[in-house]
């Protein structure tokens, strides 16, 4: 079975940003242990921390393993170094747009000629014919609860 190598932007990833802030900024090898930390440091404080510390460190851990095969981190022993490729693991950056000018309201163009008027068609009016609703046929009575019981005890 073919496993995707490929980062999907379905929802903000933020372990993996933390990650790569983090190896970005040492630019040395670090354990797993001080990276962890860190990275749940700051994820408590962005209150982005759910499932709880153990599952926090399997899933830093499984994201650790992605970046190195997909050859954005190297993994000497039991420290991680980030690449050069590990800058596409982020997603792209916002771009702040400045703000639109105002439109300002158009003139009032002079007023046209009026056209000439189009003879209209006159058409014969249509009349609805409704077919009546066919009849329903009266469903056959059944019997009473109480019959029914009575009949099977006899």
């Amino acid at each position: 079975m073919q496993r995707k190598s490929a980062f999907s932007r379905r929802l903000p990833d933020f372990i993996t940003e933390e990650i790569v802030k983090f190896l970005i900024k040492k630019n040395v090898p670090v354990e797993f242990k001080q990276l962890f930390d860190t990275v749940y440091t700051r994820l408590r404080e962005k209150h982005s921390v759910s499932g709880g510390e153990e599952m926090l460190r399997l899933r830093v851990y499984e994201k650790l393993h992605t970046l190195s095969e997909m050859n954005m981190v190297k993994k000497v022993g039991k420290k991680y170094r980030a690449l050069a490729a590990i800058a596409k693991a982020l997603p792209p950056k916002k771009r702040t747009s400045a703000p639109k000018p105002v439109a300002k309201p158009a003139k009032k163009a002079p007023a046209a000629k009026p056209a000439k008027p189009v003879a209209k068609k006159t058409a014969a009016p249509k009349v609805a014919t409704k077919k009546p609703a066919p009849k329903k046929k009266a469903a056959p009575a059944k019997p009473a609860k109480k019959a029914v019981k009575a009949a099977r005890r006899a």
